[in-house]
């Protein structure tokens, strides 16, 4: 994760994020520790604090920490607590012999929470998915684009999503989400 002498900063610090009250809010996820665990799950979950969902495009959550299913054996980890490194450590522990990887992109990815009454039709600007609560319900994940950009989708709430995005992307994200919040009445 880094130096531990080294101030952690989300990878959006000084970007302007769009929002406008009563509409859609978009805030900084804040940094966290993110990673991508490929494997079987009933060997993290207990290490983790979470239960891995089996379910398709489904999330869990415990205190701090969610984990995202994005494929058959693939789940993206995340905390928000400070435990980066030791954490690491303690994944890869129960990892050992077993046929899995564990990789660390906290560095890789930008968070952006985005809420409001029209939080959908915000993200619907740049993303082709249904976002009708029926359709994507709280709790729903989804490996999909934003404009020409890949996100990983998280319904948290019925007004409000996790947006995980490359750090690269990131300006890119927040600049079409300044475009979509311009065209909301």
């Amino acid at each position: 994760m880094g130096d531990a002498g080294i101030a952690s900063c989300s990878a959006l610090h000084g970007l302007m994020l769009p929002g406008r009250v009563g509409v859609a809010t978009i805030a900084d996820a804040g940094p966290r520790s993110r990673f991508v665990f490929r494997g079987e799950p009933s060997a993290l979950g207990v290490a983790f604090g979470v239960s891995l969902p089996e379910q398709p495009c489904r999330s869990a959550m415990a205190g701090e920490r969610a984990a995202l299913w994005l494929g058959p054996d693939e789940w993206l980890l995340l905390d928000q607590g400070s435990q980066g490194e030791g954490l690491r450590r303690e994944l890869l522990a129960v990892l050992t012999g077993k046929a899995a990887s564990l990789v660390d992109v906290s560095h890789r990815n930008a968070g952006l929470i985005v809420g409001g009454p029209k939080a959908a039709l915000l993200i619907n600007a740049g993303c082709p998915l249904d976002l009708d609560i029926n359709a994507f319900p709280t709790g729903m994940v989804a490996r999909t684009i934003f404009g020409k950009a890949e996100i990983i989708l998280w319904r948290t709430g019925a007004e409000a999503f996790h947006v995980e995005v490359w750090r690269s992307f990131a300006p890119y994200v927040c600049g079409l989400f300044a475009e979509a919040m311009r065209d909301l009445d």
